[in-house]
Protein backbone atom coordinates (compact mmCIF):
# COMPACT_ATOMS: atom_id res chain seq x y z
CA UNK A 1 0.00 0.00 0.00
CA UNK A 2 1.48 3.06 -1.02
CA UNK A 3 1.50 6.98 0.51
CA UNK A 4 -0.79 9.43 -1.09
CA UNK A 5 -0.26 12.52 0.25
CA UNK A 6 -2.59 14.00 -1.49
CA UNK A 7 -5.54 11.94 -0.65
CA UNK A 8 -3.73 12.39 2.84
CA UNK A 9 -3.44 16.35 2.83
CA UNK A 10 -7.75 15.73 2.09
CA UNK A 11 -8.26 13.86 5.43
CA UNK A 12 -5.98 16.45 7.54
CA UNK A 13 -7.74 18.12 9.91
CA UNK A 14 -7.35 21.45 10.78
CA UNK A 15 -5.07 21.36 13.42
CA UNK A 16 -2.75 19.28 11.70
CA UNK A 17 -2.56 21.29 8.39
CA UNK A 18 -1.78 24.69 10.54
CA UNK A 19 1.43 22.69 11.42
CA UNK A 20 2.46 21.61 8.06
CA UNK A 21 2.01 25.22 7.62
CA UNK A 22 3.95 26.03 9.97
CA UNK A 23 7.00 24.16 9.26
CA UNK A 24 6.84 24.88 5.87
CA UNK A 25 7.15 28.85 6.82
CA UNK A 26 10.25 27.82 8.90
CA UNK A 27 12.07 25.59 6.31
CA UNK A 28 11.02 28.10 3.75
CA UNK A 29 12.72 30.71 5.87
CA UNK A 30 15.45 28.54 7.06
CA UNK A 31 16.47 27.89 3.32
CA UNK A 32 15.99 32.03 2.73
CA UNK A 33 18.60 32.80 5.47
CA UNK A 34 21.34 30.00 4.38
CA UNK A 35 20.94 31.43 0.52
CA UNK A 36 21.55 34.89 2.29
CA UNK A 37 24.37 34.03 4.86
CA UNK A 38 25.88 31.44 1.58
CA UNK A 39 26.24 34.38 -0.73
CA UNK A 40 27.39 36.99 1.49
CA UNK A 41 30.80 34.20 2.14
CA UNK A 42 31.34 33.07 -1.11
CA UNK A 43 31.64 37.70 -2.19
CA UNK A 44 33.53 37.90 0.92
CA UNK A 45 36.25 35.47 0.02
CA UNK A 46 36.24 36.38 -3.54
CA UNK A 47 36.76 40.22 -2.52
CA UNK A 48 39.51 39.05 0.02
CA UNK A 49 41.04 37.24 -2.68
CA UNK A 50 41.70 40.33 -4.56
CA UNK A 51 42.83 42.43 -1.75
CA UNK A 52 45.06 40.18 0.28
CA UNK A 53 47.50 40.55 -2.22
CA UNK A 54 47.27 44.32 -2.63
CA UNK A 55 47.43 44.77 0.93
CA UNK A 56 50.61 42.41 1.34
CA UNK A 57 52.50 44.43 -1.78
CA UNK A 58 51.08 47.75 -0.21
CA UNK A 59 52.66 47.09 3.40
CA UNK A 60 55.91 45.94 1.88
CA UNK A 61 56.54 48.65 0.01
CA UNK A 62 55.69 50.54 3.00
CA UNK A 63 52.95 52.75 0.45
CA UNK A 64 50.38 53.30 3.15
CA UNK A 65 48.05 55.32 0.82
CA UNK A 66 47.52 51.99 -1.52
CA UNK A 67 47.02 49.96 1.91
CA UNK A 68 44.01 52.60 2.40
CA UNK A 69 43.21 52.70 -1.33
CA UNK A 70 42.51 49.10 -1.50
CA UNK A 71 40.49 49.11 2.08
CA UNK A 72 38.38 51.14 0.69
CA UNK A 73 38.02 49.27 -2.87
CA UNK A 74 37.08 45.75 -1.53
CA UNK A 75 34.68 46.33 1.57
CA UNK A 76 32.65 43.54 0.80
CA UNK A 77 36.23 41.23 2.17
CA UNK A 78 35.80 40.46 5.87
CA UNK A 79 40.24 40.85 5.80
CA UNK A 80 39.44 44.65 4.71
CA UNK A 81 36.70 45.22 6.82
CA UNK A 82 39.32 44.24 9.41
CA UNK A 83 41.44 47.10 9.10
CA UNK A 84 38.32 49.92 8.71
CA UNK A 85 40.21 53.11 9.89
CA UNK A 86 43.69 51.82 10.96
CA UNK A 87 45.61 53.20 8.47
CA UNK A 88 44.57 56.85 8.19
CA UNK A 89 46.06 56.48 12.39
CA UNK A 90 48.64 54.55 11.17
CA UNK A 91 50.43 57.22 8.07
CA UNK A 92 50.02 59.90 10.82
CA UNK A 93 51.97 58.56 13.55
CA UNK A 94 54.96 56.93 11.09
CA UNK A 95 55.11 60.32 9.08
CA UNK A 96 55.94 62.24 12.39
CA UNK A 97 57.96 58.97 13.94
CA UNK A 98 55.57 59.05 16.61
CA UNK A 99 54.49 55.49 16.57
CA UNK A 100 54.97 54.21 19.83
CA UNK A 101 53.83 51.03 22.15
CA UNK A 102 50.48 52.56 22.82
CA UNK A 103 49.99 53.40 19.18
CA UNK A 104 50.19 49.60 18.59
CA UNK A 105 48.14 48.35 21.23
CA UNK A 106 45.43 51.00 20.08
CA UNK A 107 45.54 49.34 16.79
CA UNK A 108 45.24 46.19 17.96
CA UNK A 109 42.36 47.26 19.94
CA UNK A 110 40.59 48.43 16.55
CA UNK A 111 41.49 44.82 14.90
CA UNK A 112 39.92 43.28 17.35
CA UNK A 113 36.81 45.52 17.19
CA UNK A 114 36.54 44.90 14.04
CA UNK A 115 37.01 41.60 13.65
CA UNK A 116 33.84 41.03 16.14
CA UNK A 117 32.08 43.37 13.92
CA UNK A 118 33.13 41.29 11.09
CA UNK A 119 32.17 37.91 12.75
CA UNK A 120 28.55 39.65 13.78
CA UNK A 121 28.04 40.25 10.36
CA UNK A 122 28.02 36.99 9.33
CA UNK A 123 26.62 35.02 12.23
CA UNK A 124 23.52 37.44 11.08
CA UNK A 125 20.60 35.06 11.15
CA UNK A 126 21.95 31.27 12.20
CA UNK A 127 20.26 32.14 15.44
CA UNK A 128 17.20 30.76 13.13
CA UNK A 129 18.63 27.84 12.00
CA UNK A 130 19.46 27.03 15.31
CA UNK A 131 15.93 27.81 16.26
CA UNK A 132 14.58 25.67 13.59
CA UNK A 133 16.75 22.39 13.79
CA UNK A 134 15.67 22.74 17.66
CA UNK A 135 12.21 23.04 17.42
CA UNK A 136 11.12 21.93 14.46
CA UNK A 137 10.85 18.47 15.08
CA UNK A 138 8.63 18.98 18.63
CA UNK A 139 6.18 21.40 16.03
CA UNK A 140 6.14 18.19 14.59
CA UNK A 141 5.96 16.15 17.95
CA UNK A 142 2.80 18.88 18.90
CA UNK A 143 0.83 17.90 15.73
CA UNK A 144 1.42 13.84 15.82
CA UNK A 145 0.13 14.55 19.55
CA UNK A 146 -3.01 15.89 18.87
CA UNK A 147 -3.52 13.33 15.88
CA UNK A 148 -3.01 10.64 17.84
CA UNK A 149 -5.74 12.28 20.42
CA UNK A 150 -8.21 12.90 17.67
CA UNK A 151 -7.65 9.22 16.44
CA UNK A 152 -8.93 7.72 20.12
CA UNK A 153 -11.28 10.51 20.03
CA UNK A 154 -13.03 9.16 16.50
CA UNK A 155 -12.59 5.51 17.71
CA UNK A 156 -14.35 6.64 20.77
CA UNK A 157 -17.39 8.09 19.31
CA UNK A 158 -17.70 5.94 17.01
CA UNK A 159 -17.49 2.20 19.32
CA UNK A 160 -15.51 0.65 17.36
CA UNK A 161 -11.98 -0.29 18.11
CA UNK A 162 -8.65 -2.01 16.43
CA UNK A 163 -5.65 -1.04 13.83
CA UNK A 164 -8.46 -0.48 10.89
CA UNK A 165 -10.58 1.89 12.69
CA UNK A 166 -7.56 4.12 13.88
CA UNK A 167 -5.14 3.68 11.05
CA UNK A 168 -5.99 6.58 8.66
CA UNK A 169 -5.56 8.80 12.12
CA UNK A 170 -2.05 7.60 13.21
CA UNK A 171 -1.53 7.88 9.61
CA UNK A 172 -2.40 11.52 9.40
CA UNK A 173 -0.61 12.17 12.98
CA UNK A 174 2.76 10.86 12.26
CA UNK A 175 3.06 12.61 8.84
CA UNK A 176 3.77 15.97 10.69
CA UNK A 177 6.61 14.30 12.62
CA UNK A 178 8.17 13.26 9.71
CA UNK A 179 7.84 16.87 8.13
CA UNK A 180 8.93 18.38 11.68
CA UNK A 181 12.68 16.05 10.89
CA UNK A 182 12.81 16.89 7.25
CA UNK A 183 12.93 20.44 7.94
CA UNK A 184 15.57 19.96 10.97
CA UNK A 185 17.59 18.25 9.98
CA UNK A 186 19.02 20.11 6.77
CA UNK A 187 18.68 23.25 9.30
CA UNK A 188 21.29 21.18 11.92
CA UNK A 189 23.45 20.77 8.94
CA UNK A 190 23.44 24.41 7.64
CA UNK A 191 23.80 25.83 10.97
CA UNK A 192 26.64 23.91 11.52
CA UNK A 193 28.45 24.77 8.24
CA UNK A 194 28.14 28.16 8.55
CA UNK A 195 29.22 28.04 11.58
CA UNK A 196 32.51 26.58 10.75
CA UNK A 197 32.53 29.26 8.29
CA UNK A 198 32.26 31.72 10.63
CA UNK A 199 34.72 30.27 13.02
CA UNK A 200 37.42 30.25 9.65
CA UNK A 201 36.64 34.02 8.80
CA UNK A 202 37.61 34.67 12.20
CA UNK A 203 40.56 32.66 12.45
CA UNK A 204 41.49 34.47 8.64
CA UNK A 205 41.19 37.42 10.54
CA UNK A 206 43.11 37.19 13.44
CA UNK A 207 46.23 35.77 12.25
CA UNK A 208 46.22 38.60 9.40
CA UNK A 209 45.88 41.31 12.54
CA UNK A 210 48.91 39.34 14.24
CA UNK A 211 50.85 39.49 11.14
CA UNK A 212 50.16 43.58 11.08
CA UNK A 213 50.94 44.07 14.46
CA UNK A 214 54.17 42.22 14.53
CA UNK A 215 55.18 44.25 11.25
CA UNK A 216 53.90 47.75 13.94
CA UNK A 217 56.20 46.68 16.23
CA UNK A 218 59.47 46.34 14.31
CA UNK A 219 58.19 49.69 12.93
CA UNK A 220 57.90 51.07 16.26
CA UNK A 221 61.56 49.33 17.34
CA UNK A 222 63.18 50.77 13.92
CA UNK A 223 61.73 54.40 15.05
CA UNK A 224 62.83 54.05 19.00
CA UNK A 225 66.35 53.25 17.41
CA UNK A 226 66.21 56.45 15.74
CA UNK A 227 65.74 55.16 12.45
CA UNK A 228 63.42 56.74 9.72
CA UNK A 229 60.40 54.95 7.92
CA UNK A 230 60.43 56.20 4.27
CA UNK A 231 57.31 56.21 2.96
CA UNK A 232 56.31 55.48 -0.80
CA UNK A 233 53.50 57.15 -2.79
CA UNK A 234 51.91 55.56 -4.82
CA UNK A 235 49.78 57.44 -7.65
CA UNK A 236 48.26 54.33 -8.92
CA UNK A 237 44.45 53.54 -7.70
CA UNK A 238 43.31 50.01 -7.57
CA UNK A 239 40.58 49.21 -9.32
CA UNK A 240 37.61 48.85 -7.02
CA UNK A 241 36.06 45.15 -7.07
CA UNK A 242 32.92 44.52 -9.28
Amino acid sequence: MGLDLIELWGTMGWFAKGIVYILAFMSLYSLTIAVLRYWDFRRSKKATLKFSPILSEAMSNMDISAAEQAVADHKLSHMAGAFQGIFESLRYHLEDSSLTAVEVAASGRMLELNKLEQVARFRRGLGVLATVGATAPFVGLLGTTMGVVNAFTGMAEMGSGGLAAISAGIAEALITTAFGLLVAVPAVWLFNFFQNRVELVGMEIEYGSKEFLNLLLVLEQRLARGERIELATSAKAHAPEA
